[in-house]
């Protein structure tokens, strides 16, 4: 079941570490967390269908307490991948894909399944990093998977133990490469991130996924 937050008007609490999840503030700054370079090393993905085949990949390795940073520029692909892990989700709990929109304007997306609750978040139109403790993100940490579209929004509050998706267009991307859907990506594991998901992780960079 889809649901949307409403954004509640309060100050952000001062956290408190009580484990996984939880975090104390101010927290670990990300750096680069959206940039994908030339030096970086990088996995193509020939086309939309390579690009949720690896999302299906990370979102059967994924559990409730896992955040994945989404990072990359517009029309990078970040909100397919999210998409398309939602979607690998609802088939792995035996529930019918439904409709997963952009979060653009709702900021975010609720997804409530039976193997856990899904985040998707889409940052790019906060002013603050405190702006997204009144969505109530404080709330999922924890307790749900959270897909963070535009995670350098949050500076120092993004949370140290994540898995980056770095996504970017290749050099191509002015002719067939973009019209085809190919895409360059990056997965870095941060921090204490859950062994099970950062072992994916690794393996798809080393070429053990396809």
């Amino acid at each position: 079941m889809r649901r949307q937050v409403a954004a509640p008007s309060r100050a952000p609490p001062a956290l408190e570490a009580t484990g996984r999840g939880r975090y104390n503030r101010p927290w670990r700054r990300a750096t680069g967390a959206a940039e994908v370079t030339s030096g970086d090393h990088l996995r193509r993905l020939a086309d939309l269908a390579a690009t949720e085949a690896l999302a299906s990949l990370l979102a059967a390795a994924a559990a409730p307490g896992d955040v994945l940073a989404l990072g990359g520029d517009l029309g990078a692909g970040k909100t397919s991948f999210a998409r398309a892990f939602v979607t690998a989700r609802s088939r792995l709990a035996d529930v019918p894909p439904e409709e997963v929109p952009s979060p653009t304007y709702t900021l975010v997306q609720v997804y409530e399944l039976p193997n856990g609750t899904i985040w998707h978040m889409d940052l790019y139109r906060i002013d603050r990093p405190d702006d997204a403790w009144e969505l109530g993100i404080e709330d999922a940490l924890g307790q749900a998977i959270l897909l963070i579209e535009w995670p350098e929004r949050l500076g120092a509050s993004l949370p140290r133990d994540r898995l980056d998706v770095r996504l970017a267009l290749p050099p191509d991307a002015a002719g067939d490469g973009a019209r085809g859907g190919a895409r360059l990506a990056a997965l870095e594991p941060q921090g204490m991130l859950a062994p099970r998901l950062a072992a994916v992780a690794r393996g798809w960079m080393a070429g053990a996924h396809g």
